[in-house]
């Protein structure tokens, strides 16, 4: 008897343990530097991966049917699933404070609970300091993935800073323009050939930024409010109508923007330096 109650002991316990053991397991192969060890950053950096992704998101409203992370929770899984792809990439925390308007007076975003906005060169000094801090570790190509509109002029300014201070060494700085760019044109082609109109495409929070977001992570959308977002306009914070959103029109601008930004991040690392 007490063997019996020995054995459904020790399977029970390696029944608990079997999903913790699973979970190391994935950690250990993430992409994700925040959820590796020290020691499994080195060890990734000597089996050759060189390349890091600094996604740069922001904290933003985005009308009462999105929450306010939405361009966080998206750059990190775009870039990760970019990262896989190109297969020698690890990716950075994401970096969720951005230029987001004036506070006083409020302009842009700022007139909405919630969203938070710091000064252009904070903004650059902490791209700077990262890209630094990755140079110094080993990594040879840092790359930076935007997913708001409102800073990439600022993220092409600190990839050239970079470049001009690492001028005498093998590291880089590659601003990813097509990233955001993608969202844009390629995205909105595919929205229009399903026969969606400009209109409910929309600028912010509209068809194409809600159905994103639901291709990545549905619940942070609020289906039951978009009607009130499509009606309100910009007093909600919307430029579109998001009635027409799902997650199968999200998918599109997902394939769109993993496919186009690995493409570009493969030709920026061939490309010799100048």
């Amino acid at each position: 008897m007490l063997k019996n109650r020995w054995l459904a002991a020790s399977c029970w316990l390696c029944l608990c343990l079997a999903p913790v053991a699973h979970a190391q397991g994935q950690a250990n192969n993430s992409v994700f530097i925040e959820e590796l060890t020290t020691q499994e950053v080195s060890a990734a950096l000597k089996a050759g991966k060189t390349t890091v992704i600094i996604p740069v998101g922001g904290t933003e409203q985005s009308g009462p049917h999105m929450a306010i992370g939405k361009h966080n929770t998206r750059v990190k899984a775009l870039a990760g699933k970019i990262a896989v792809s190109l297969g020698n990439t690890l990716v950075a925390p994401v970096l969720a404070y951005v230029p987001e308007g004036t506070i006083e007076p409020p302009t842009e975003h700022m007139g909405f609970a919630g969203t938070i906005s710091i000064p252009e060169d904070a903004f650059k000094s902490v791209l700077l300091g990262t890209a630094r801090s990755f140079k110094k570790h080993g990594f040879t190509d840092i790359v930076l993935l935007g997913d708001h509109g409102g800073y990439q002029k600022a993220l092409g300014a600190v990839a050239l800073q970079f470049n001009r201070e690492a001028a005498k060494t093998s590291v880089r700085v590659h601003y990813i323009a097509d990233y955001y760019r993608a969202t844009q044109t390629t995205y909105v082609a595919a929205l229009k050939a399903k026969g969606l109109s400009s209109a409910e495409i929309g600028t912010h929070a509209g068809a194409a930024d809600t159905s994103l977001l639901m291709a990545i992570d549905s619940s942070m959308v609020r289906p039951e409010r978009f009607a009130e977002a499509a009606s309100a306009g910009w007093h909600s914070g919307t430029l579109g109508d998001p009635r027409p959103s799902s997650a199968a029109m999200g998918q599109l601008g997902v394939d769109a923007v993993v496919k186009i930004s690995v493409e570009a991040i493969k030709k920026a690392i061939a490309a010799p330096s100048r």
